[in-house]
């Protein structure tokens, strides 16, 4: 009983150390001694960021309809006063004049900027950041624990093409910009906290201007190498019956014995799914931030999930709320993909014997395909023994 009540105690307090302001609420306020207006109360709720319903300002627009006739004496000469009026402008709420054409040129005052801003610079990065150490950190300690895959028996000493140049260069294409993608997005988005204390200002300046514009056209790359990967191997990559006993088993990194497998087994599969599914993701949103306030997405996306889900996300979005949740969707999905791909790139390397060879010249040790790959090889061999090319 008491360890239930210790680990609740802890529950709690972790609640409150990590989600401070979310665990609280604002008292609902009393606003009759005010007509309405907002009160001490809400100046101290909006201060110390709790949540609180702000309708009874957004929503006090003034009408000019109410206003006293001109003819009287001292008479208004509208309805809507100045605080008002520029209540409206705070809540976007009114319909301005400009001469200047664009999506976003009637929004005079946009106040989802610090919302936007502090989930950015605290869950995502939090989060986002803690889970790739983390991850790396877990990774590390599994290898030190299982140690590396080797070849039952050692190499046999001659090699099976497993890889032709095309596929290779795809390959090489995608996963080389991705990493590049990768690091020069996380300067942009961590380097305000973490560079600028290490480096000075002038110096991640200059550091983020370079690292803005080779994002924006190293993403041209990662397209087209997403686009060349699905080509290639899409047809490799259909889910079978043999991928649920490869999972059963485990891929064989916990057993002894290897699961047959194809050309693609059912972990590089998945690592294939994630990636092209993923990859469309962040690329969309990355051209919806290359090209501002004209590839609007979330409002029609979430009004098919409120339809699908029956759920309330706002679908009446602003021109730059658009690009806030662009931003941010580009940010989580791409962690996502990182932790997909550091699994990725640590199975191909020091994880498993041999499995670097595939992409690095496309040949590999016939024992390891035939351990890793035993239907795919004996696909090869028949088309060999019956004279065909591979």
């Amino acid at each position: 009983m008491n360890k239930k009540l210790l680990g609740a105690a802890v529950l709690v307090m972790a609640t409150l150390l990590f989600n401070p302001v979310w665990a609280q609420e604002a008292q609902e306020v009393d606003r009759t001694a005010t007509g309405g207006a907002q009160t001490l109360e809400d100046i101290m709720a909006r201060q110390k960021q709790l949540e609180r319903d702000d309708s009874f300002r957004s929503e006090n627009l003034g009408n000019p309809a109410n206003a006293a006739p001109t003819t009287d004496p001292l008479g208004t000469r509208g309805g809507v006063s100045d605080s008002e009026g520029w209540r409206a402008i705070r809540y976007n709420e009114i319909d301005p004049s400009t001469q200047v054409r664009g999506p976003a040129a009637d929004v005079l005052i946009q106040d989802g900027g610090m919302p936007w801003y502090k989930l950015r610079e605290g869950p995502i990065i939090t989060y986002g950041g803690g889970a790739i150490l983390g991850f790396i950190v877990l990774l590390a300690v599994f290898y030190f624990v299982r140690g590396r895959i080797r070849i039952d028996g050692g190499p046999a000493g001659t090699t099976i093409e497993r890889f032709k140049a095309v596929e290779r260069f795809g390959h090489w294409l995608l996963a080389g910009s991705f990493i590049a993608l990768g690091l020069t997005g996380l300067i942009t988005l961590m380097g305000r906290s973490f560079l600028i204390p290490v480096i000075g200002p002038e110096a991640f300046a200059t550091l983020a201007a370079g690292s803005k514009w080779l994002h924006n056209n190293v993403a041209w790359a990662f397209m087209l190498g997403l686009v060349m990967t699905f080509v290639m191997w899409v047809a490799h990559n259909i889910p079978n019956k043999l991928d649920w006993q490869w999972l059963k088993a485990g891929g064989g990194i916990f057993t002894k014995g290897h699961p047959s497998a194809k050309k693609f087994n059912a972990g590089q599969k998945i690592i294939f799914w994630t990636v092209m599914i993923l990859g469309v993701s962040v690329s969309l949103s990355g051209l919806s931030l290359l090209f501002p306030f004209q590839m609007p997405m979330f409002a029609d996306t979430f009004g098919v999930i409120n339809s699908v889900l029956a759920t309330s996300f706002p679908t009446d979005l602003t021109p730059h709320e658009e690009m806030q949740y662009a931003n941010i969707w580009h940010s989580i999905v791409a962690f996502v993909m990182m932790l997909a791909i550091i699994a990725h790139i640590y199975i191909g390397t020091v994880g498993m014997e041999g499995a670097y060879d595939a992409m690095g010249n496309g040949q590999v040790d016939v024992e390891w395909a035939r351990q890793h790959h035993d239907l795919w090889v004996a696909e090869v061999e028949a088309k060999q023994g019956k004279g065909e090319s591979q």
